[in-house]
């Protein structure tokens, strides 16, 4: 089977959240931090440990991404998601290495873990929620505010 008529970053992403789901986490794509960074995929577990990926489709992708560290302080534990062709020994070896496809994923590499202080779990999980919850929301209902009483 083909893999989806996907760009390169978003056949790893939906292979990573394959996993991640696998693994009992709700995963989310896109989504901006209070710091203004935008992650690719953010998961949380079942015990409220959030991880972070950060998925790289090529050598080019790395060596330009410059903002990867500011994801360590929003996160348990922070990975980097590739593909089988991607010369991992570019990654720094702290993070955790996750290998993907348009199919699925598997975890080379665990990450270390860095617990997040309760305060910011807190906050990042409320815009988790609120973000998965509006999203939801427009794919129940696309054009809100449509036959609302005036």
């Amino acid at each position: 089977m083909p893999a989806p008529d996907l760009a390169p970053g978003f056949r790893l992403a939906r292979g990573v959240c394959r996993l991640l789901r696998s693994w009992d986490f709700a995963p989310l794509c896109e989504l901006v931090l209070a710091s203004g960074l935008r992650v690719d995929v953010i998961a949380l577990g079942p015990r409220g440990e959030v991880w972070i990926v950060e998925c790289k489709s090529s050598r080019a992708d790395f060596v330009s991404d410059r903002k990867w560290t500011g994801y360590l302080d929003w996160c348990d534990r922070f990975f980097w998601a590739v593909d089988a062709e991607f010369p991992t020994d570019l990654l720094p070896p702290e993070a955790g290495l996750i290998v993907a496809d348009a199919w699925g994923a598997e975890i080379a590499r665990m990450a270390l873990d860095t617990p997040l202080p309760g305060a910011r779990r807190k906050a990042l999980s409320l815009r988790f929620a609120r973000l998965a919850a509006s999203r939801l929301a427009t794919l129940a209902d696309p054009t809100p505010g449509l036959g609302e009483p005036g």
